[in-house]
C-alpha cells in the first residue's frame, strides 16, 4: 500500500499574540527584556488529524478565522506545528500569498529567478521555463520594470506563472483562483485543471462551494481551529451551505 500524500496527526498550532500596542522595535525589545511584554495564547489549530491519499483533491472550507490558511502554511512547511506531526510524500508546490516572496526593488525578470530559487529550483531549470513563465503572466512589456511598480494583480499573476511552471506531485492552493481579471482567472483555472489531469494531489482552500464541487472529490470543514467534518465534496459542501444559512 502506497504512502498517503499528506498525513496530519494530532496537529496543533499556537500563536502568542502581543496584548499591548508597541510603537517601535526599540520599545518592543525593552519590554521584552524587562519582561513587561504580555501575550495572549491563541490556538489557530487544535488537534487536527486527517489523511490525503495520492490523487485526491481535497477542498478546505470554513469561515474567516477558521484556520484554513494556517493549515496550508503548516503542511507547506512555512510554519512548524506546536504539537503533532505532518508528513508529506512528494514534491510540493504551495501557492500561498502569490508574489509574497518578491523583492520589490528587483525587476520581474530578476524575481522569476529569485522566486524560483526560494521554491528550490535550479537556475538552469528556471532558464528553461523562463519564456513560458513570461508568456503565461502576460507581463512581457513590464518584465524589466521593478516589481514595486506592479499592481497587486500583476504580482499575483507573475507568482502564479512561476508556481505553475513546475510539475509538482502535490499542489497547495489558497484562494488563488481569484487572481487577476476574469480572462486571467479562466486561464488560471484551465492551467490548474490541466495539472489535475496528470493525477496530481490537491489541497484547495476556498469560500466557494461551487469551486470546491467543480475541482474536488473530497472536502473538510474547519471551524475555530478544529476539523469538524470530512467526507465527499458533495456531502461536505451541503453541510457547509447549511452552516452559512444558520450564520
Amino acid at each position: 500500500m502506497s504512502k498517503p500524500a499528506i498525513k496530519v496527526e494530532h496537529m496543533s498550532m499556537l500563536f502568542n499574540l502581543n496584548k499591548e500596542k508597541v510603537d517601535n522595535l526599540k520599545e518592543y525589545f525593552i519590554k521584552l527584556v524587562t519582561k513587561k511584554l504580555h501575550f495572549t495564547e491563541f490556538w489557530a489549530l487544535k488537534d487536527i488529524s486527517f489523511t490525503v491519499e495520492k490523487g485526491d483533491r481535497v477542498g478546505v472550507l470554513g469561515f474567516n478565522g477558521a484556520g484554513k490558511s494556517t493549515l496550508l502554511k503548516v503542511i507547506s512547511g512555512v510554519l512548524k506545528p506546536t504539537e503533532g506531526t505532518v508528513e508529506v510524500s512528494g514534491v510540493i508546490a504551495p501557492m500561498l500569498e502569490l508574489g509574497a516572496g518578491f523583492d520589490m526593488n528587483y525587476s520581474g525578470k530578476e524575481n522569476i529567478f529569485l522566486y524560483g530559487a526560494t521554491m528550490g529550483y535550479s537556475r538552469k531549470f528556471i532558464e528553461q521555463k523562463y519564456d513560458q513563465i513570461v508568456e503565461f503572466s502576460e507581463l512581457k512589456d513590464f518584465i524589466d520594470v521593478p516589481v514595486k511598480n506592479y499592481s497587486s494583480g500583476m504580482r499575483a499573476r507573475l507568482g502564479f506563472a512561476i508556481a505553475t511552471a513546475v510539475e509538482p506531485e502535490i499542489l497547495i492552493l489558497d484562494e488563488v483562483l481569484s487572481v487577476g481579471d476574469a480572462k486571467f482567472r479562466k486561464k488560471s483555472e484551465n492551467k490548474i485543471r490541466s495539472m489535475f489531469e496528470k493525477g496530481i494531489t490537491v489541497l484547495f482552500v476556498s469560500h466557494s462551494t461551487e469551486q470546491v464541487l467543480s475541482i474536488c472529490n473530497k472536502a473538510v470543514i474547519l471551524d475555530h481551529g478544529k476539523l469538524i467534518a470530512e467526507g465527499s465534496a458533495e456531502e461536505i459542501c451541503a453541510q457547509y451551505e447549511e452552516m452559512i444559512k444558520k450564520k
